[in-house]
């Protein structure tokens, strides 16, 4: 199945399960007319973020893994388009920050992604490699939103502001105390003790 576009799909109406991997086509052109879809495994695609998914209301099982997904807002075409999806695998994607992607990525990264995910779709049962337990979709609800990592946005041009030192100052200090409590020894030289 090279192009899903090019196949007669009327006679497909009713798949369980589709599974597209390691063709590098980058479209999923035609997935419309399965609407009782259930699984979709469309690994090693070259889909980027212009996927566009259309609605599959039954579909459950969804693993896009070792695609060119980099950001997390295709999470919103999804929870639109997929309403009852329980599994999905983002492994392999920059969007989904672990070691197989990035070896300046950690834990705390991977959680991250994790909450965020939880929080944009929360009838995940299982995600990437993980089952998804009832604290961690609690602390999805209360702070997903949050977790979302912001990359600043590169500029074709770098300003850089040149700071001259500043000129300095020669006069004689004045200082005199008028407090009550006394300075101390601070006037007594060590040849006068």
């Amino acid at each position: 199945m090279s192009n899903l576009g090019a196949i007669n799909l009327l006679n497909f109406l009713f798949f369980f399960l589709i599974s597209h991997s390691g063709n590098d086509s980058g479209s999923l052109a035609g997935l419309k007319a399965f609407t009782g879809l259930e699984e979709l495994v469309v690994d090693n695609n070259l889909l980027g973020n212009d996927l566009q998914l259309p609605r599959l209301p039954t579909l459950h099982t969804l693993t896009l893994n070792k695609n060119q997904i980099s950001f997390q807002e295709l999470l919103e075409h999804l929870a639109k388009a997929t309403p009852s999806l329980q599994y999905l695998s983002l492994l392999g994607n920059e969007a989904c920050p672990n070691q197989l992607v990035s070896l300046d990525k950690d834990e705390d990264d991977y959680q991250r992604y994790r909450y965020f995910v939880l929080h944009k779709l929360p009838t995940l049962k299982f995600l990437d490699t993980r089952k998804v337990c009832k604290i961690e979709q609690q602390e999805a609800e209360a702070r997903g939103a949050f977790m979302k990592v912001v990359k600043p946005k590169l500029s074709d041009t770098v300003h850089f502001n040149i700071l001259l030192p500043l000129s300095g100052v020669f006069a004689k200090c004045h200082y005199v105390y008028y407090g009550k409590h006394s300075e101390g020894n601070r006037f007594i030289r060590n040849d006068q003790l």
